[in-house]
């Protein structure tokens, strides 16, 4: 009777125990995610970024006060996010504003790399716009995509396809897209996206982090532009 008893009271303390850690993780892992929703969406402040220039991957009018530069990474599915809202931003404020596509390869995405050596393989092969065209594309086919078919895509925008192969297996632009990693790191830069709004007049800038809706992209847009007329 006393052994019976003796289990029954271990059973018991053992089930505590059980459900207090499981509770315990789980509350753990709610305030985790939570803190990673914040920072996904918390406003910026001030980053110290290198001056926007028109022979960066530029998107606009070349006479624009204001730039909206973009450190992005092509496997981050919040940048996948946010490439449409800023297209859309950017056709708002036509001849008001230009856009600076940033390549930020994470290290934890293994395929951010070679996409943006990708981009730049476009950009040599068909300009400008065939970065901002295979920019787009990548994103559209993330995150199904696999590297081996970056050359199909190249050649559906247009490009030749053999060409693009071979730039794409010289690695020739992986220290380029890596400078660009260094610079933005250096800038305090930590995630993407991170857009930072610049004054080409002033030297001001205000970043803004995450994948925001369009209307909370326009807003920062908007009052940044009327703190600094």
């Amino acid at each position: 009777m006393k052994k019976s008893n003796l289990l029954i009271l271990l059973l018991i303390a053992v089930s505590f125990f059980a459900g207090y850690f499981f509770f315990k993780s789980q509350s753990l892992e709610k305030e985790k995610t939570q803190q990673n929703q914040n920072q996904e969406t918390a406003p910026g402040n001030e980053l110290k970024i290198k001056k926007p220039d028109t022979k960066e991957h530029w998107n606009g009018k070349n006479n624009v006060r204001y730039v909206w530069v973009e450190y992005s990474d092509l496997e981050c599915p919040y940048c996948q996010t946010i490439h449409p809202n800023l297209t859309k931003l950017l056709s708002v404020y036509s001849g008001e504003i230009a856009w600076v596509f940033r390549n930020f390869p994470l290290p934890s995405h293994p395929k951010a790399q070679k996409s943006a050596e990708a981009t730049e393989c476009a950009n040599e092969l068909g300009g400008n716009d065939a970065f901002w065209k295979m920019t787009a594309t990548i994103f559209e086919k993330m995150p199904a995509l696999e590297l081996d078919q970056l050359p199909a895509l190249a050649s559906g925008i247009g490009l030749d396809e053999a060409k693009f192969k071979t730039c794409l297996d010289s690695g020739k632009y992986e220290k380029k897209t890596q400078g660009s990693l260094e610079e933005g790191t250096k800038a305090g830069i930590n995630s993407t996206p991170t857009s930072v709004i610049y004054d080409l007049k002033t030297g001001k800038s205000q970043s803004v982090i995450g994948a925001l809706p369009y209307e909370d992209l326009r807003k920062s847009l908007d009052t940044f532009i009327s703190q600094n007329k």
